[in-house]
């Protein structure tokens, strides 16, 4: 028997609730051949340009050019619309620069940026792996090889029609894969759980975690991050947003991801909505905190340093104290990670 018959039946631009499965759209959406058009007094879409009239765009705005082979090559390399980013922090009014502002300048807090993000998407890669292993270890002990197919043992928001055509859905996209071909073949599609969390996004192992039941919860948060299901279900939605600005390259720098992680009982420090926040996050769920310490902090502190001419600490959220409450200590945490 297949326990993944079902399909997705919606499109993710149509919304609807558990008692209510008609097809929705907002009042303000409207569907044309297939593409969704917001509001009703768009402006006139922008005319494309060259790389020459972007150089100019830049050059009329304050920007100093020094190079324009180099920043041409660059504009041919690097979407100007995502380089424009990067001018926000040094933008005066709609349409002018800070006095002094320079296309080198702005380049290189690209690359650091680059680089940033490089470097905690490796770190995020540990977490996402480890949760992987203690997840379904947990659940598979308890519960048994399918115990994840049961709803009971979850609490009430857990939606098992959802969780299913997700299921179904990475099956599908996976279905070549050796493993999954084997368990098709092989036991007709059921899938022990620590097969079938292979195919889980970080955001699934999020809400995995935050649908399992409180003493569940409670019990892998103390044991593995020694803290509250509380802070780490709070811990992973942002991990989970910061593992996607990386793997999609979105900008780090002078930006603020809108959700505020928790901030556990008795830290120093009250966390934001920054990078060095979501770090903070990164560092409390990290599994291995030699490698914290002597690795991941010691690269980021040279990348700093590399680039500590151009980057602004305060536009990546960077507190005077950022070296001391990034560098893990065990006594330090084993009062505040609570």
């Amino acid at each position: 028997m297949c326990f993944f018959k079902k399909s997705v039946a919606f499109s993710k631009h149509f919304e609807y609730n558990t008692n209510d499965k008609t097809a929705r759209t907002s009042q303000r959406c409207v569907p044309v051949a297939g593409i969704f058009l917001w509001g009703k007094n768009n402006m006139e879409v922008k005319k494309p340009t060259t790389v020459d009239e972007q150089l100019q765009k830049l050059k009329d705005r304050g920007c100093i050019i020094a190079d324009e082979t180099f920043a041409k090559r660059k504009l041919q390399q690097i979407n100007y619309y995502r380089l424009t980013a990067y001018f926000l922090p040094f933008r005066v009014g709609n349409d002018k620069y800070k006095e002094g502002t320079s296309f080198d300048t702005v380049y290189r807090i690209y690359e650091f940026d680059r680089k940033l993000r490089i470097l905690i998407f490796g770190a995020v890669e540990e977490v996402e792996l480890m949760l992987r292993t203690q997840l379904s270890y947990y659940h598979g002990l308890k519960y048994g090889a399918l115990g994840y197919m049961d709803a009971e043992n979850f609490n009430n928001w857990h939606n098992v029609e959802r969780f299913e055509e997700h299921i179904q859905k990475a099956i599908d996209q996976n279905q070549e894969q050796p493993f999954v071909k084997h368990h098709i073949e092989k036991y007709n599609s059921q899938f022990p759980i620590w097969v079938i969390i292979e195919l889980f996004t970080m955001g699934e192992l999020s809400f995995f975690f935050s649908d399992m039941l409180k003493a569940d919860k409670k019990k892998i948060a103390k044991t593995l991050f020694g803290t509250t299901d509380r802070n780490v279900s709070s811990w992973l939605l942002c991990l989970t947003n910061l593992r996607n600005y990386c793997a999609h390259y979105t900008r780090l720098y002078y930006t603020k991801f809108g959700t505020v992680p928790a901030t556990p009982n008795g830290f120093s420090y009250t966390l934001h909505d920054r990078i060095f926040d979501y770090l903070l996050v990164l560092k409390f769920l990290y599994p291995d905190f030699e490698m914290w310490n002597n690795i991941f902090l010691t690269h980021l502190k040279s990348l700093i340093e590399e680039y500590s001419s151009v980057i602004e600490m305060e536009h990546i959220g960077f507190p005077e104290n950022w070296e001391d409450l990034l560098k893990y200590s065990a006594k330090l945490e084993l009062n505040t990670r609570r």
